[in-house]
């Protein structure tokens, strides 16, 4: 309740102009969002319960409709407060104060951190008895590990904001 597309929603409300929560939207259901806009705005003059009911209703249709055009499903609305982890909050200030580079090196320093214990495991495991079954699936399950995870974050770096590749990476 407290993320980025219920407060543009609820500013949009407040302020009586669709257009600040459109953005939010895929283009294919805006006349959907301008609707349920409409139909809330209206119900919203009631007041009391049929207010609270409208925008309880209008937040939802507004995060369903930005989850479908990122490809999600939508699983409801989460309560507010929720811990968003520590890269949300870095973000939020580097688009505040025009400065990414927070942001930058907590990511750097957490994949780099990330990527050497796996590396330091696999490598451990690297000696292996290749009759020893366990031990070599042991390695094989490291080695894959750290692969995959080498490529699930190249392209994660390469894709768009809702995760759409950009460009075709070619895994194994």
């Amino acid at each position: 309740m407290d993320g980025p597309v219920v407060k543009a929603a609820s500013t949009a409300l407040e302020k009586g102009n669709v257009n600040l929560i459109l953005p939010y939207a895929p283009v294919f259901a805006e006349e959907e969002l301008r609707s349920a806009f409409q139909k809330t705005l209206q119900a919203r003059g009631q007041g009391g319960a049929a207010a609270e009911v409208a925008d309880r209703w209008f937040f939802e249709t507004a995060v369903r409709l930005h989850r479908e055009g990122e490809g999600a499903p939508y699983t409801g609305l989460k309560p507010a407060g929720l811990d968003p982890g520590p890269a949300v909050p870095r973000a939020e200030r580097a688009i505040e104060t025009g400065n990414a580079r927070e942001v930058i090196d907590f990511l750097m320093h957490s994949v780099e951190q990330q990527l050497l214990h796996k590396f330091e495991h696999l490598n451990s495991l690297k000696n292996y008895d290749p009759n020893d079954i366990s031990a070599a699936r042991a390695y094989v399950e490291a080695m894959l590990g750290f692969q995959l995870c080498s490529h699930h974050l190249y392209t994660s770096i390469k894709s768009s904001p809702h995760g759409k590749a950009e460009a075709t990476v070619h895994g194994h």
